[in-house]
Order: C-alpha cells, then structure tokens, then sequence
C-alpha cells in the first residue's frame, strides 16, 4: 500500500492537533499530504499558526472560506471528493469538532476510505453546539477512533460503537503543548504588555452563545470589571468577538474598554505567543475547549465560561471549573484563587507528548503505513 495518509485540517485547534502526527510522519519518510480546507482564513489565526508549529508542508488548499454551517459542510465536501479520487488515501485522519472534520467524515464514509478520529468520543450532551452534532457523526462514521480519557470511550460504547475500533492514545494537544513549551518560555510574551509573570489574568472568548448574546456578554464583562481591578486582563480579541463587540456598542457601555493598563485588548497570536502568555497566567477565563486541556497540563487554574463542557477529564481531575456566564461564579472562584483556596489539579494519564507515536504504531499494525511505504 503506497497510497499516502491524508491529514485534513480546517481550524486553528486542529493545526495544533496535526503538527505532532506531520513531524513524525516526515521524520520517518511515510508519505502523507496535509489538506487545509481553509474554515479558518485569517492570517493570525492561520498563517501564524502554521508558521510556529512548523508546518510547512500545505499539500493541497481548498480555500473554502465562510458561511453557515451547511454552506461550509457542502463547500469542503465538494471539494474534497475529486481530491480523494485523484489521491486515494489510505487512510484520512480528522481532528477535533469543526465542520471540515464531519465534512471529511461523510465523504470518506461515501468513498469507503478508512477514518480515523483523533479526539474521539468528546461529548457536552448539548445538542444545540454545532461541534456536539460534528462529534456523533464523525465518530459514527470512523473506522478507528483515538481517545484521550476513559470517559469517551463510556461515551462511545454507549453509542454503540465497538470497542474494538476504540484505541486509548492520549492527549495529541498535549503532544504540541510539550514540543513547543521552552521555545515558548523564551519569548516572554508577557514583557511586551508591560505584565509580569503570575500578575495578569488571560481571557479568549468566542464561542456563538457568549459573544452573539449582548446578554451574556454583559455579564462576562461586568465580571472582569471587577477582576480587572484586582490584576490586568489580556484579551486577544477573536475577529468574531471583535464585530460583537462593536455591534453591541461595549466601547460606550464600559468606558474603561478603551484601555486604562488594566484591561489589554490585543489582536489574536500566534501559537508561541499565546503559549507564552498562558503559560505565566495567573488563571484563565475561556469558552475554548482545547484551553480547557492546556491549562490543566500547565497546572493554571480554567474559569470556563459555559454551562458544559466535553471535556469533563479537566473538572475531574484538571484545573478547570465550570462557570457559565454568571458574573457571581466567575467572581467567587476568581476570589478563591487570590485567597489561595482555589482549586488543584493533576495530569491526566497519557498527556504525555507520546500520542503521536502511538497513533502512528496503531496505524502501522492495521497496515494503513505499510512497510514499503516507508523509504
């Protein structure tokens, strides 16, 4: 079998997620291609990414662009049909929830290319998150899904999914969190901002439900109102945030949007920079879920602000506590943490930046690589 691994990527999450798999592919001569679907555009949320985790191997770009959800599905899935046929994979790798993961599914499930899912088995049970739909159908459709935690294989199973497909790997997040963690460190991302290491709070936001609900919205930022009074707040500012923000007038309802020292809104980073930045936060507030599991390895605390989570590993065992957009519960643990009564976490098992490595070996004794693939 000389046909080449295919690794679709689509999203910033799943740049992270495909660096570790691309490194060692190459380093051991197997051939692969990497497809940018192109969902995300943005030259910071692009471009930057690629460049930092070094990846500089963009076989094929579909340049997809944006749209509903449908819209984008259909677009990536036309598109990816006579690619397919013209390179034959032998077997395509997805990442994560976005919808050029399911797009790829559907299509490869159309193909009878063999599927695996990286990420598998991740469930919030909110069926109103578009990425909640994204995961049941792509996990339903792979032929071999990668866990990182216990609890999604019970999710799968539960599905009905057959255990024998289901291979307990690890965290790949983790994978490119360690590969790129000392390069990290030395940037000092934070002396740019006039912040010093454990003295600021880092905040993203982005998800639909906080940012397009003026509502909720209001209710984060009369939160880091008061937070910001305590230490600085950093904000790399999502494109999608950014509009809202905008459309809903922030800039006159908070005054102090306009900058006072204390709260620092920022174009968004690339990956080192805003590992450098994580990584000597005090705490975090996010709505990201991938944050969720970054945090936890860096041992920072994770306010995250939705009412659930898929990755429930991280409240388990992790550093991250649920908030929702409750100005008073994002308050209370944020005292907590000053106080020092905060919550403490621990690494999960396998987030151990050997992922990759066991996801290959799977992939070699299913003779998806073949040895006389490798040259």
């Amino acid at each position: 079998m000389n046909n080449p691994i295919a690794l679709v990527v689509g999203a910033r999450p799943n740049f992270m997620k495909a660096a570790p798999i691309a490194y060692l592919l190459k380093k051991e001569n197997i051939p692969f291609v990497l497809i940018h679907t192109g969902q995300h555009y943005d030259r910071n949320m692009s471009d930057a990414f690629f460049k930092d985790l070094k990846i500089n191997k963009i076989d094929y770009s579909l340049g997809v662009g944006s749209g509903t959800h449908s819209e984008q599905t259909g677009k990536i899935m036309m598109k990816l049909e006579p690619l397919f046929n013209k390179i034959y994979p032998s077997v395509v790798l997805v990442f994560g929830d976005v919808n050029s993961t399911v797009a790829t599914a559907l299509v490869t499930s159309k193909m009878l290319i063999p599927l695996a899912h990286i990420e598998s088995g991740l469930r919030s049970f909110d069926r109103t998150m578009p990425e909640e739909i994204n995961r049941i159908v792509t996990d339903a459709l792979s032929d071999l899904l990668f866990i990182h935690s216990e609890d999604a294989k019970e999710n799968l199973t539960r599905e009905g999914i057959n255990k024998k497909k289901i291979y307990f790997v690890g965290n790949i997040m983790i994978d490119s969190l360690i590969l790129n963690l000392k390069k990290a460190e030395k940037i000092r991302a934070y002396e740019k901002f006039g912040l010093s290491p454990k003295k600021y709070c880092l905040l993203t936001l982005h998800r639909p439900s906080n940012v397009d609900n003026e509502k909720s919205l209001t209710n984060i930022f009369y939160a880091l109102e008061y937070i910001k009074e305590k230490i600085p707040v950093i904000f790399p500012v999502h494109p999608r945030t950014k509009k809202m923000l905008s459309e809903f007038y922030f800039e006159k309802k908070f005054k102090w949007i306009e900058g006072d020292g204390k709260y620092i809104p920022i174009s968004p980073l690339g990956y080192l920079n805003f590992l450098s930045l994580e990584s000597n936060a005090k705490c975090v507030i996010t709505d990201s879920g991938g944050i969720q599991e970054e945090t936890t390895y860096l041992h920072i605390p994770c306010f995250t602000i939705r009412e659930n989570t898929e990755r429930p590993i991280t409240l388990k065992i992790g550093t991250n506590i649920l908030c929702g957009n409750s100005p008073d519960k994002i308050i209370r643990e944020f005292d907590k943490l000053l106080e020092g009564t905060g919550k403490k976490g621990k690494i999960p098992p396998l987030w151990d930046g050997k992922t990759a490595s066991r996801i290959i070996s799977i992939l070699k004794k299913g003779r998806y690589i073949s040895e006389k693939s490798i040259s």
